[in-house]
């Protein structure tokens, strides 16, 4: 049996390099404190040895874990069942990737956020869908760790990147109006955290485009016409099967989520209806699958790779401090694309008092 090889240590390379062990240290973690043909020198014969610094004690030297933290208000297995967030980690990643960081994914541990945060070395975070009104911000704000919030600009001492939510729900909400709809059901994506909407959030603010865009035409969308769920296939499934529980039979689904969307069309196949002949749905979000489920999905589409790769942008100007002092606060375009399934009111349905023949 052959002995193993021990693993070329910084005292290996200062003997070789005739240096001392601190300039092996500054060769790799700080070179502009040596002459340029000191620290290739070094750098030559660690290679030739085949030492590497330890990557914990490389951090612990340059206090930079070259790592991007992305927060996430709810458990993983949640999270990730929406394809939304698949998208936007991918630009995440992009952008982080670009400029030589890794990702750590941090959700609640515990079903805690704060427990979570104490535990993820990380230099900077990206938290998706965590608003002022969540119990923990205050103590994760207090971790002095930088942070860039998606979907919230309720904090305006962090940069944030969101979009115009409110006119993309509106868009969809005033194109069912235009077919003759007016029997709605909104299904919303229920908050990250118990005790009812936070009326800064995601949520809020797309009801809020519903209801305006309904009221221009004399049509109330009461919260009885709103049914909450996760923000996922099965998610849009309970919600629309729940509201059929309960006696509520609309022309027209507005779903917060592609996700929703495609679960809310899976469960009135289910009931034996048609989309669009009996039903329309809208989504919001425009993912990969929305066109290619049966039929096409009509939705409101949002940069989401954008999105991620702005935070990250956002998030780096300060980690490196390459950036202006004051944060940055961006808002992304969002537009409404017209698929196959939304179409007019169904014949059986035309309400007289204002709608057209």
């Amino acid at each position: 049996m052959e002995p193993r090889t021990q693993r070329p240590r910084i005292a290996d390379v200062a003997r070789e390099a005739g240096v001392s062990k601190t300039a092996v240290s500054f060769a790799f973690n700080a070179p502009d404190r040596l002459a340029p043909e000191t620290a290739n020198r070094i750098r030559e014969i660690a290679d030739q040895l085949g030492y590497t610094p330890h990557p914990v004690a490389r951090m612990l030297t340059q206090r930079q874990t070259m790592t991007i933290g992305v927060l996430t208000p709810q458990a993983l297995s949640v999270i990730f069942s929406n394809p939304f967030f698949g998208a936007f980690s991918e630009g995440v990643a992009l952008g982080a990737e670009e400029h030589g960081y890794g990702l750590h994914f941090i959700s609640p541990l515990q079903g805690s956020l704060v427990r979570a945060m104490t535990r993820a070395t990380v230099d900077g975070v990206v938290a998706i869908g965590l608003s002022e009104s969540h119990p923990e911000v205050e103590q994760i704000r207090r971790a002095g760790v930088p942070i860039i919030l998606v979907d919230s600009a309720a904090l305006p001492e962090h940069g944030s990147v969101e979009i115009d939510d409110v006119g993309g729900a509106q868009a969809a909400a005033a194109y069912i109006a235009s077919l003759g709809h007016r029997d709605i059901l909104v299904l919303g994506v229920e908050p990250p955290a118990p005790g009812g909407l936070e009326p800064d959030g995601v949520t809020s603010r797309r009801l809020r485009g519903y209801r305006e865009a309904f009221a221009a035409v004399g049509v109330e969308i009461g919260d009885d016409r709103v049914v909450l769920g996760p923000a996922s296939i099965d998610g849009g499934i309970a919600a629309t099967e729940r509201a059929w529980e309960d006696g509520l039979r609309p022309t027209a689904i507005l779903a917060m989520s592609d996700a929703m969307a495609i679960g809310a069309m899976r469960a009135l196949r289910e009931l034996r209806l048609e989309v669009p002949s009996d039903v329309s749905v809208v989504g919001f979000d425009d993912i990969d699958l929305a066109p290619h489920v049966d039929p096409p999905l009509t939705t409101v589409h949002q940069p989401i790779r954008r999105k991620g790769e702005e935070a990250v942008r956002a998030l780096l100007t300060v980690v490196e401090r390459r950036g202006p002092a004051k944060p940055e606060h961006r808002r992304l375009e969002t537009r409404l694309i017209i698929r196959g399934s939304t179409g007019p009111v169904p014949a059986d349905r035309r309400e007289v008092a204002g709608h057209p023949d």
